[in-house]
């Protein structure tokens, strides 16, 4: 049996205090989440353009990596739309390695220090989260009402990124207090702030104002590790606003009313994403421009307002109000989040999920056509489903990281929007990259689960969209994807960096 990593041991010790009947599942979880993990580090090295490999080559065994040190890296071959836990060990230069940490820290390339330590605490946090999960699914549990329930199905996490389940800075108590897949009621805290020290977007709702002061929501964790506020933390009964914890973790659903995105400056995932005073004062903007193109679409697509945003002089404490996407579901009708639908019986119809692949580039393609390339991965973009279980339209949430194009959108006779810089381009390229990388490499792909199954779904998918320049670029060139290894191994470069897919459409992937 493999020797726990420091990540690994440094849970157990903790769960045996805080919660010890866990401990078993914990430990049985561990295999299987190393294999999560190292199945996606496996398609990011099988797959990045990272700078220290040498040359890839496929045999009928896998694939062989040769290193720039001469060293060679041998695993299964790669097919980078799946998404089951496919690869449990790798070689390098003849050792055989089934812990991804271990492995990354023995390549002893750039960086690869502080990524083995994401991926030790990934590993270990995946194996936490599905610690919890018995039963989970089965026959015998309800189905899911409310939108936090179906998302708080999602126990993986990112289905291709390596730090799918990474969360430094989380003791063992916090993941469990906060962990949407461990289903707890967070209580978020209400700081006051005098109304003339705060940037309001929109409309701020007088139940979160005392008087003069703004209310603003705080999530607990911010408030022990960042805002220094004593008695801060899980349990301590200091909240406010009981609400449930979506698969943002930061973001957070009220039983009765809005969803609340709260400053978490915590690094999830790739990077520390914080509520910039930017995205704040381009809120009520990016609402209203979201509603207009939205109403270009036939009804086939649905965006949920940003109702009010607040910063207090700083990221670390600001906070965005945001309609539930619930709003938009008709009598009997179901709003799921893409990502979410992998854990149920959706997939496993090729004709919806072709149903689903054609309406989703219908709607990101005329939009692209119009000007604007949504990010549409899988926890952004959620789909309506019929009472029978159809696709019939979709939600479209947080529009911060959309890109408008003023050349496309002039062509329209749209105007250009009031947003931040970085959401401006005109290059063909990066707007296609911003909607495929995130819709086809990501929603659809992270949906279907395998390259064959994505290209099945496509092939039917395809053939019924208008013929345009940039469906031709997703036929026939590479499908861009973000490369989220390189990232991660590349702390000092800003932005997106990208690596270029086999088209599941001429390859035979999968």
């Amino acid at each position: 049996m493999p020797r726990p990593s420091t990540a690994e041991a440094e849970v157990a010790e903790e769960l045996a205090v805080v919660r010890p009947a866990l401990l078993p599942a914990y430990a049985g979880a561990l295999p299987g989440a190393r294999a999560a993990v190292l199945t996606r580090l496996w398609r990011g090295l099988t797959h990045d353009p990272l700078p220290w490999l040498a040359g890839r080559q496929d045999t009928r065994s896998g694939v062989v990596l040769r290193l720039a040190d001469g060293r060679r890296l041998e695993g299964p071959a790669s097919d980078p739309y799946a998404t089951d836990d496919r690869v449990t060990a790798v070689l390098l230069d003849g050792a055989e390695y089934d812990d991804p940490a271990r492995l990354m820290t023995d390549l002893a390339v750039p960086h690869s220090g502080s990524f083995a330590s994401e991926l030790g605490h990934s590993t270990a946090s995946l194996a936490l989260s599905r610690a919890g999960q018995r039963g989970f699914g089965s026959p015998g549990e309800a189905t899911p009402v409310r939108d936090w329930e179906w998302e708080q199905r999602v126990v993986d996490g990112h289905p291709f990124h390596p730090n799918c389940r990474s969360r430094p800075g989380f003791s063992v108590l916090e993941q469990l207090a906060y962990g949407p897949e461990h289903r707890p009621v967070v209580e978020l805290g209400l700081i006051p702030v005098p109304a003339g020290e705060c940037l309001v977007s929109g409309v701020w709702p007088k139940w979160l104002r005392d008087g003069e002061q703004v209310l603003v929501p705080v999530h607990p964790w911010q408030a022990a590790h960042v805002l220094k506020r004593a008695g801060a933390g899980p349990g301590t009964g200091e909240g406010a606003l009981a609400a449930h914890p979506l698969m943002a973790l930061r973001t957070l659903a009220l039983p009765d009313g809005p969803h609340v995105k709260t400053a978490l400056s915590a690094r999830l995932t790739s990077s520390v994403r914080d509520i910039s005073l930017g995205s704040v004062a381009a809120s009520a903007i990016l609402t209203d421009f979201g509603q207009a193109v939205a109403e270009r679409t036939d009804g086939l697509l649905r965006i949920t307002r940003t109702l009010g945003a607040v910063a207090a002089g700083s990221p670390d404490l600001a906070a965005l109000l945001r309609e539930s996407p619930e709003k938009y579901a008709g009598p009997g009708e179901r709003v799921v989040p893409v990502a979410a639908l992998a854990g149920t019986d959706f997939p496993r119809s090729p004709a919806r999920l072709a149903r689903l692949a054609r309406l989703a580039l219908t709607v990101g393609l005329r939009l692209l056509d119009m000007g604007v390339a949504l990010e549409a991965h899988g926890q952004n973009l959620l789909v309506v489903l019929s009472p029978d279980g159809e696709p019939i339209r979709l939600v479209y949430r947080d529009l911060a990281d959309l890109r408008v194009s003023p050349a496309r959108l002039a062509r329209h006779g749209i105007p250009v929007p009031d947003v931040p810089g970085r959401m401006v381009t005109d290059d063909a390229l990066a707007l296609r990259r911003k909607l495929f990388g995130s819709l086809v490499a990501g929603a659809l792909a992270g949906t279907a689960g395998s390259g064959a199954a994505l290209r099945a779904a496509l092939e039917r998918a395809v053939p019924d969209l208008p013929r345009t320049d940039d469906l031709s670029a997703l036929c026939d060139g590479p499908l861009p994807a973000k490369a989220l290894t390189l990232m991660r191994l590349s702390p000092g470069t800003g932005g997106d960096r990208w690596t270029d897919l086999p088209n599941p459409l001429s390859h035979g992937v999968g």
